[in-house]
């Protein structure tokens, strides 16, 4: 692939006067991200196009190997571009995106963008409600609290665990229900009214114990959605959402009058 230009290094360039609204020239290997970034951006290359490698990147752009390395593996951080050692680098898949202006079916989601969905249930039990939990949902110190762990898969790979704590107050039977068959999400939106929702997105790195679920490295961040729901002023639920930051987005599109987009 030619391409007969060259990167500008910091110091090139025409200095603008001062006062100026000059745009500060770009780090080499910041300038080999942007135009990658911007050839993804534009369709040029579309989800698993084949990058050109580190030694092509060298000689079209006359860097470094070293500068052609940190681009490529920056883009991986970010999730644009998917890594396989041996083979090369490939336009990575648009990551999914999930609503945050309603509680959404993540089997529905999936099922939508004709993938395949699977489940997991690792735990169900109820147990004393940990300190930071009562005060969520409202309770007294030493009640018990129903509690779920579950996994969700698309095509095979993890990209949500769930943590859940149910107020045994408001769904007593909650545990009664072959939870593995059925995800709790799903059975209480379906049985369990709620008129409140509230919704907080944190960045955070999984701990030893998520990132092994999940089948990531601890250093890599991900997207913490927490939802909590109400019924007249009654807490009902609280969720902790843990998703891969390179393999799952968060976001909405709503209208001026603030209620959610559909279709």
């Amino acid at each position: 692939m030619a391409h007969s230009s060259t990167l500008r290094s910091k110091t090139s360039g025409v200095h603008a006067a001062p006062g100026a609204n000059a745009r500060p020239a770009l780090a080499l290997y910041e300038q080999v991200k942007e135009f990658i970034t911007r050839k993804i951006q534009d369709g040029s290359w579309p989800a698993g196009h084949r990058l050109p490698s580190e030694h092509e990147l060298v000689a079209q752009f006359g860097i470094s190997r070293m500068t052609a390395n940190r681009a490529l593996r920056e883009l991986m951080e970010q999730g644009r571009i998917v890594r396989i050692a041996g083979v090369g680098s490939f336009v990575a898949e648009d990551k999914p995106q999930s609503t945050l202006l309603q509680i959404a079916n993540i089997a529905s989601e999936i099922h939508a963008r004709g993938h395949q969905y699977n489940y997991q249930l690792l735990a169900a039990e109820r147990i004393a409600a940990p300190p930071d939990v009562t005060a969520w949902l409202d309770m007294r110190v030493g009640e018990s609290v129903f509690h779920t762990l579950c996994l969700h898969l698309e095509n095979g790979i993890p990209v949500q665990l769930e943590d859940r704590y149910v107020n045994p107050h408001m769904v007593p039977g909650f545990l009664d229900r072959d939870l593995s068959v059925t995800p709790p999400s799903e059975y209480l939106v379906r049985h369990v009214p709620y008129d409140q929702i509230e919704h907080l997105v944190d960045a955070v790195l999984p701990t030893s114990e998520q990132a092994a679920c999940l089948d990531m490295p601890t250093s890599q961040p991900c997207l913490l959605l927490t939802r909590r729901t109400w019924t007249r002023g009654t807490p009902i639920t609280l969720v902790h959402c843990l998703h891969p930051a390179s393999r799952y987005r968060l976001g909405s599109r709503f209208r001026a009058d603030g209620n959610p987009s559909f279709g």
